[in-house]
C-alpha cells in the first residue's frame, strides 16, 4: 500500500459548468485527461490518494456529482479535503454516504488500516503576514486552526503513537519557513508530513514552505506543480519514507 497526493483538480465535468483551466497556463490544457493517465499508470486499488482541496468548480453537491464519479472511477481510496473553491462542500455525513472509496475529511481523522499512519485535514487560510491576508480573514483563519486541531485531536485519540499526515489546502507558511499558528500546531502534535496545494504558476510555486522544517516535512502538491502526476508520499517501506 502506497500513499500519493495531488491537489487542485479543478474539475468541471458537469455540462452546465463552463470553467476551462487552459487560460491559467501550461499544464492545464485538457488536464483531467493528463491526471487520469498518470493516475492509472501509478496508483493501484490498494493505494491511497490524498486530494487537498479545490476539487470541483460546482456550486452545489448535485452539480459536482459528475466530478465525484470521475474520481470514484479512478483506482485507490481517495481522501478529499476542502479548498477555497469547493463551494459545494456541505452535509459531510451525506457526502460520506456516497462512495465506499472516497472519504470527505473534516473535523476528524482517517486511520489507515495497513500501516501506522493517520490522516487529518483543514482547508487552512491565508496566514497573518502573507500577501493574501487581510483583517477580514481573522475569523476564518481562527476557525480553520480549530478544524486542524480537531482533526489532530481525533488522530491522537485514534492512534496515539501513529505518524500523522496533515492535509491543508493553503500553504501553512512561506518559503522562509517562519512560524505561524498552523506550523506551531503541526509541531505541537508531532505531525510527520504536511501536504498542501493552492499555489499555481512558476512565480507562486516558490512562495510555499517546503522540505523538513522543525521536524515536519512539507510538500506542495498542486496539480500544475506536479505536472498532473500524483506525488508519492509514503511507499510502504520499513522506515516509511517515500523514495
Amino acid at each position: 500500500m502506497k500513499i500519493y497526493a495531488i491537489g487542485d483538480l479543478h474539475l468541471s465535468l458537469n455540462e452546465n459548468i463552463d470553467k476551462p483551466m487552459d487560460k491559467f497556463g501550461p499544464g492545464w490544457e485538457g488536464h483531467p485527461g493528463s491526471v487520469e493517465k498518470a493516475w492509472r499508470e501509478i496508483v493501484h486499488d490498494d493505494d491511497i490518494v490524498l486530494v487537498p482541496g479545490d476539487i470541483s468548480w460546482a456550486l452545489k453537491i448535485e452539480e459536482a456529482m459528475d466530478d465525484f464519479e470521475w474520481i470514484h472511477n479512478l483506482p485507490g481510496l481517495k481522501i478529499i479535503s476542502k479548498g477555497n473553491h469547493d463551494l459545494w462542500w456541505s452535509r459531510i455525513k451525506y457526502l460520506n454516504s456516497l462512495y465506499d472509496d472516497i472519504v470527505f475529511l473534516q473535523n476528524d481523522c482517517y486511520a489507515v488500516d495497513a500501516c501506522d499512519i493517520v490522516i487529518a485535514a483543514s482547508r487552512g487560510w491565508p496566514y497573518p503576514g502573507s500577501d493574501e491576508y487581510t483583517e477580514h480573514d481573522e475569523k476564518i483563519y481562527a476557525r480553520e486552526l480549530q478544524r486542524m486541531r480537531m482533526g489532530l485531536d481525533a488522530a491522537r485519540a485514534a492512534r496515539p503513537d501513529s505518524r500523522i499526515i496533515a492535509c491543508l489546502h493553503y500553504p501553512p507558511s512561506g518559503a522562509d519557513g517562519r512560524e505561524t499558528e498552523f506550523t506551531r500546531i503541526l509541531e505541537e502534535y508531532g505531525v510527520w508530513k504536511c501536504i498542501y496545494g493552492h499555489l499555481h504558476g512558476m512565480p507562486a510555486f516558490s512562495r510555499g514552505i517546503k522540505g523538513d522544517v522543525r521536524g515536519v516535512e512539507y510538500s506542495l502538491v498542486s496539480l500544475d506543480y506536479l505536472g498532473a502526476k500524483p506525488k508519492l508520499i509514503y511507499d510502504g517501506d520499513a522506515d516509511g519514507e517515500a523514495k
